[in-house]
């Protein structure tokens, strides 16, 4: 299982950013995708869910700007990032599991200058 995330970039706050995370195999119909970031010297925390049955979860910090989606058919989930600020900054990626394994995309920088 390999996961490819992309779409970070440099941004200024209150401006948006897409991301997406596609993987390898057809598993995005059939497992929950997660997005979680991270900053230098802090731990991973997560920021959102899309489901395998389509239900999706916001970390507080977002809720009400990002949102989660997913294109069955390209075997991705996006991230949509609107309203960002200079918190958001971080290195984003996705992951999921399968067969009792957590798998993890590269990660994509995001920068969000005030």
């Amino acid at each position: 299982v390999q996961l490819q995330a992309s779409g970070g970039g440099l941004v200024q706050a209150g401006g948006f950013l897409r991301l997406s995370c596609r993987a390898s195999r057809t598993l995005v119909t059939t497992n929950g995708v997660a997005w979680y970031r991270q900053t230098p010297g802090s731990q991973r925390e997560w920021v959102a869910t899309f489901a395998a049955g389509g239900a999706t979860g916001y970390a507080d910090s977002v809720k009400g700007r990002f949102n989660v989606s997913r294109d069955i058919g390209a075997n991705t989930v996006y991230l949509q990032m609107d309203g960002l600020k200079s918190e958001d900054t971080g290195v984003y990626y996705c992951s999921l599991m399968w067969r009792n394994a957590r798998y993890w995309g590269q990660g994509t920088q995001v920068t969000v200058s005030s």
